[in-house]
């Protein structure tokens, strides 16, 4: 499978993404923890590593999700630039960044997809295997997860165990957007001077 598949995959899922509380390293290994008060006013997307980190986390992440056979099924209709500039947006936004979410809700992008219950723990074991990887701290982690626990009724349709069901073939993916605006990267929050 390609890697812009694996990328739609990686996107799929984290549609989902974090926000955050206590930090003890970010998304490269770093351990250097700053006193109580410091870290508590840190954003989780500071901790984790800013935007390098969190590109470098949905493309691994993708990737993973895309050699995945109990979940790649889903993504078979996906635009995979549009899947992974969204998950950046995404994933930047809801962790603190600066960036600002232009994707479709989390209900109307899955609707239809009968993304399985066990399908969903898949991802979810992919996805901690990506922060594993990239020896993402442990509280970040708990943080990232809780964020797509809570995601979790607006993407499962099936109550089921199965794994690498077919996406139904009446699936409408969202249409493939512009080169430039994939090209031009996450859209940024204005800022106000």
């Amino acid at each position: 499978m390609s890697k812009w598949k694996a990328l739609l995959i990686a996107s799929l899922l984290f549609a989902v993404s974090a926000v955050g509380t206590h930090a003890q390293g970010n998304m490269n290994g770093n351990s250097n923890s700053a006193p109580a008060s410091t870290t508590q006013q840190r954003t989780l997307y500071e901790r984790l590593g800013g935007m390098p980190a969190i590109t470098a986390f949905v493309d691994d992440a993708a990737a993973r999700l895309a050699a995945d056979p109990r979940i790649n099924k889903k993504l078979a209709k996906t635009d995979v630039p549009r899947l992974r500039l969204h998950l950046i947006e995404q994933l930047c936004m809801v962790t603190g960044g600066p960036c600002e979410y232009t994707g479709r809700s989390m209900k109307k992008t899955h609707r239809h997809m009968q993304v399985t219950e066990g399908e969903w723990n898949a991802t979810v074991e992919d996805l901690v295997a990506t922060m594993n990887h990239l020896n993402i701290a442990q509280q970040e982690q708990t943080d990232l997860l809780n964020i797509l626990g809570s995601l979790k009724s607006q993407i499962v349709e099936v109550n089921s165990s199965a794994t690498g069901t077919p996406l139904p073939a009446n699936f409408k993916p969202a249409p493939a957007l512009p080169q430039n605006q994939i090209d031009a990267g996450p859209k940024m929050k204005k800022t106000r001077h």
